[in-house]
């Protein structure tokens, strides 16, 4: 067997490894409640009635609170399996996590070597953290699908720019990635924000023609973006009379009340998913319970019978209300005023953390409070074998970039400083949010496996680098 032949055959069997995860993941953790439904709605209504809309009680009410990218997606599905077919979704999702996972290795493999792109196809393939996304009817498996071919398109286009040719499929490819991913998720206008600045300053850095025919990559790829996001807020100020070229922060139409004061306060002392999902998911809804309260939650005893009072008499109701969120906003005010430095920088970084380094077991059917080892140990010892890979996959990465770094960034130094920041913005962007989701880290991980490969391969030559992965 020839050297091509092995790695043909390694590439195969880890691409058979990782959709027999996917097909374990789908088979027992597959989950069409909550988030699925509503973007089932969205694209139901889409296809059958061309209204974007929620279905209500009265009827079909227009919409701008999810972009319309994963919708769309949902309805093409539909309308070629049949109607809520969730299962055929999985389905799609899997392949397109794989072919995500094939366009990581050849990145790898036109950085590093054919060696770094099977460790990358490896570590893709069988990372259980981005597999188990292809199990639900969410964003998140469309979302690493377009970054990763963004990065792809990227270094593909910079590849054909060095040799002289101008790459321009490539640069169309980059668009419409970069397009599509904002589409899917409105936090991905990050990656446009990383990748047209990259463009312009390599179109800048050539000596052939002026500074405007330099620029005209960027300005393509800018374009690109800008148009669905332009018709998209077009179609909001004809219906909503509201400037909203994306998602709003809170998911919510113009004119539905939003409670600031609670989430203000909510933000003085959260910093795990478990306070997500037992205060901030039943908020609104369901009634609170001060059992579900941290410690950090009270500056000292006053502060606690406040917090039980407000929590009384947002109870009588058990949903938002105006008495409430005031009640909320004051304590809020109180806290931060007592503690600035808390509130700014030490909880945002710590609830980062938490985002980054909690066991990913979010979609399992695993407690939430995974430390309680006594409650539950088997699960408890599963989740720290999660959080152990997670650190391990976080480790690998740190070793990647600095031996990455240590060889020149492989001549594409532009393309690693885009990757960097992407994530530097969105680890900022991440700490100004109100809840803690280790899923928000997510869409780091496709730049976190390619560094992780790094690590585990020897300098190869700019031949090898420069031959097709397999």
């Amino acid at each position: 067997m020839s050297q091509r032949d092995r790695r043909w055959a390694v590439a195969t069997l880890l691409l058979l490894a990782g959709t027999g995860l996917r097909l374990l993941f789908i088979q027992y953790h597959a989950r069409f409640v909550g988030d699925p439904e509503i973007y089932a709605d969205l694209a139901q209504n889409m296809f059958a009635h061309h209204i974007y809309g929620v279905t209500e009680a009265t009827g079909i009410r227009q919409t701008l609170m999810r972009l319309p990218g994963y919708p769309f997606f949902l309805g093409l599905c539909f309308a070629v399996f049949g109607n809520e077919n969730f299962l055929a979704v999985t389905g799609v999702q899997a392949v397109l996590s794989l072919v995500e996972c094939c366009l990581l290795a050849a990145l790898a493999a036109r950085l590093r070597g054919r060696r770094a792109g099977l460790i990358a196809l490896g570590l893709a393939a069988l990372c259980p953290f981005t597999a188990n996304y292809a199990a639900i009817p969410l964003t998140e498996t469309l979302s690493l699908f377009f970054i990763t071919m963004a990065f792809f398109s990227l270094q593909r286009w910079m590849g054909e720019r060095q040799h002289g040719r101008p790459g321009n499929v490539w640069l169309l490819s980059l668009g419409s990635a970069s397009a599509l991913a904002v589409l899917i998720r409105p936090d991905q206008a990050l990656l446009p924000m990383v990748v047209v600045p990259a463009v312009l300053w390599v179109g800048l850095r050539e000596r052939r023609g002026g500074v405007l025919k330099r620029a005209l990559p960027a300005a393509s790829v800018a374009v690109i973006v800008a148009l669905p996001l332009l018709l998209w807020g077009v179609r909001n100020w004809r219906v909503f009379h509201v400037v909203q070229p994306l998602a709003p922060r809170y998911a919510t139409d113009p004119g539905e009340p939003i409670s600031y004061g609670f989430q203000r306060w909510y933000k003085t002392w959260a910093i795990d998913f478990k306070s997500t999902v037992d205060v901030y998911w039943t908020y609104d809804g369901s009634p609170l319970a001060m059992t579900d309260l941290p410690p950090r939650a009270f500056d000292n005893a006053a502060q606690r019978q406040e917090t039980e009072r407000v929590y009384a008499q947002y109870n009588e109701v058990s949903a938002a209300n105006p008495e409430s969120d005031d009640a909320f906003g004051r304590l809020a005010a109180q806290r931060i005023a007592a503690h600035p430095l808390r509130y700014y920088i030490l909880l945002p970084i710590a609830k980062l953390a938490d985002m980054w380094l909690r066991p990913r077991t979010e979609l399992m059917k695993i407690p939430i409070d995974w430390w309680n080892w006594r409650a539950h140990p088997k699960r408890s010892a599963f989740s720290f074998g999660y959080a152990l890979l997670n650190a391990l996959y976080l480790a690998l990465a740190w070793v990647g970039l600095w031996r990455w770094r240590r060889q020149g960034w492989s001549g594409y130094s532009v393309l690693a400083y885009a990757m960097i920041l992407f994530v530097l913005l969105r680890c900022v962007l991440l700490a100004t949010i109100d809840n803690s989701e280790p899923r928000y880290t997510l869409e780091c991980f496709p730049v976190v496996i390619l560094l992780a490969a790094f690590a585990l391969v020897r300098q190869e030559t700019s031949a090898e680098c420069a031959e097709p992965f397999c």
